[in-house]
């Protein structure tokens, strides 16, 4: 794979081919972000490489940035499934906290879709294996909070991948926040805005409490971007953006664009809908597989699935498809 030029913050502080951390003999740069370095190393135990992903050092003296490095490294540890960027160390090397994951080829979601719809049938293998890693990890009580295309990542073999918990909350499987009991996670004070504009949920935007139909809201939107090219909210400005999602309705699609699915825009509008997350008493919520979706071609053969929500009782509900 190429390594594209890495441009670091003035802040950062690159780490040099042949720096060792623990086991890892650091090989190269692959990227930089707000929150840390990602580098390809060797792991020498067992003679494979990896991608070790470093807290910068003036991020490594905050202790609630610590927490969150920390935070994110035992949330995907929680977590083993094939959808699901797979983390096989956590460490400290004097200062610096480091965690270490498998190394992936390929590129993000964001830049498969290149700012154009993905053909129908590729939007459909993709959307199905984001909501298996999404149910997994809700299965566990783990609630990502940050999902958009650039933290999904497409393998050279279309494998999916959902990167960068670094924002995930932990919740009981009733939907309980877990994050204020006595351990190393630290409870997101209410009004808090989690999350990035455009993807985030109507609770987010108004700094509730969220839970697992955070992450299903977000999923509609990347859902509706792979099979539209376009974001189903959009506004001049970031308030413009978050009045949207609080307001509006995505355009519809199938009035406009022939080629997609009923069932596909169906799946998105429904994942989409701000009336099921009034309540916040409701529990969390799990997404489904739509495996019954088709490409234009096979309608006539299948019919477009449908999306309903089936009740679980008082005060809880659940989608499916």
């Amino acid at each position: 794979m190429t390594v594209p030029p890495v441009c670091y913050p003035p802040r950062f502080m690159p780490l040099t081919p042949g720096t060792r951390l623990g086991p890892y003999d650091i090989l190269a740069p692959l990227g930089a972000g707000g929150m840390g370095e990602v580098y390809r190393a060797r792991d020498t135990r067992l003679d494979r490489e990896v991608a070790v992903k470093v807290l910068p050092a003036h991020l490594s003296k905050d202790p609630d940035a610590r927490a969150r490095f920390e935070r994110e490294a035992k949330s995907v540890a929680a977590l083993s499934h094939p959808n699901i960027l797979a983390i096989h160390d956590f460490g400290l090397e004097g200062a610096t906290a480091y965690a270490v994951t498998e190394l992936l080829e390929g590129e993000t979601l964001r830049e498969r879709m290149g700012g154009a719809p993905m053909p129908a049938r590729k939007a459909i293998d993709a959307a199905q294996q984001i909501v298996q890693g999404l149910a997994a990890a809700h299965e566990k009580g783990v609630v990502h909070r940050d999902l958009k295309p650039e933290n999904i990542w497409v393998t050279k073999d279309g494998r999916i991948k959902i990167l960068d918990f670094g924002l995930a909350k932990v919740t009981s499987r009733e939907g309980a926040d877990l994050t204020s009991a006595p351990t190393a996670q630290q409870a997101t004070q209410p009004g808090t805005v989690m999350g990035t504009v455009g993807y985030m949920s109507p609770e987010q935007v108004r700094g509730r409490a969220v839970d697992s139909r955070t992450d299903i809201f977000s999923f509609g939107a990347i859902l509706y971007e792979m099979i539209s090219g376009t974001r189903p909210f959009r506004g001049e400005t970031t308030a413009d953006t978050m009045s949207a999602i609080l307001k509006e309705d995505p355009p519809e699609l199938t009035k406009t664009e022939k080629s997609i699915p009923p069932g596909l825009e169906r799946i998105s509008t429904t994942a989409l809908r701000r009336a099921p997350r009034s309540g916040s008493s409701r529990r969390a919520t799990s997404p489904s597989r739509c495996s019954r979706s088709r490409a234009p071609a096979d309608r006539r053969r299948s019919p477009p699935c449908r999306a309903t929500r089936a009740s679980r009782g008082e005060g809880s509900s659940a989608w499916s498809w």
